[in-house]
């Protein structure tokens, strides 16, 4: 598919980096789900919490998996970030519940005080997957389609930290508060060790043989 016909020259992926996937792959291999569970461990470890192409295309090789499945995969589930995410993200509930209680208007005042554009193409629908960060990186704003916290709607999510019966007054306290304080990443690949980038070198036996697939949705 065309997200993997071509890399760009400059994009490399350093040993540590391969190690990280490499052992990810290890650790699922057998399992349940293991293709789901690899992408969630590389996408932890990395700097910006996505998944790269690149290290999208190193799974592919190292596993035997066809890269439109893990593409696939990676694309469908709400969990997965193809772009890279900010220090800080806040999710806006997005379900019946919120909707009906004002859901609507603190994204888009959340993103009118954030400047961030593109939202308002977006559909109504508890399907919606939004995804837009600020041009410094410092914010993320994102919709989930419920929390299942539908009796404090409407609810927001700072930081994997729930908020119930949002307002606007509370969440722009909540944001002013990260623009003005990014918290740090925690990464398992260390300080530098984001971008996963470029094709697979070698293609394991072992991983060949582990019969990888999502398994669950």
């Amino acid at each position: 598919m065309p997200a993997f016909a071509s890399d760009s020259a400059h994009e490399t992926l350093d040993t540590k980096e391969k190690l990280l996937i490499d052992q990810a792959i290890f650790a699922h291999q057998g399992c349940p789900g293991a293709l789901l569970g690899i992408l969630e461990t590389v996408q932890a470890a990395n700097t910006h919490k996505y998944l790269s192409l690149p290290a999208l295309r190193y799974i592919a090789g190292a596993t035997g998996i066809p890269p439109a499945r893990i593409f696939s995969a990676a694309s469908f589930y709400a969990l997965f970030n193809l772009d890279p995410e900010g220090d800080n993200v806040v999710c806006v509930c997005r379900g019946t519940a919120c909707h009906t209680r004002g859901s609507r208007g603190l994204l888009d005042k959340l993103c009118l005080d954030l400047g961030l554009s593109g939202h308002e193409s977006h559909e109504n629908s508890e399907a919606d997957k939004l995804a837009l960060t600020t041009a410094d990186r410092r914010v993320t704003v994102r919709t989930v389609a419920c929390f299942g916290q539908c009796a404090l709607a409407p609810v927001v999510e700072v930081n994997h930290r729930i908020l119930s019966h949002v307002n606007e007054r509370t969440l722009e306290r909540e944001v002013k508060a990260l623009t003005q304080i990014a918290r740090p990443r925690d990464s398992m690949a260390g300080p530098g060790g984001n971008a996963p980038q470029t094709k697979n070198d070698s293609v394991s036996p072992q991983f060949q043989r582990a019969g990888l697939g999502e398994g669950r949705k």
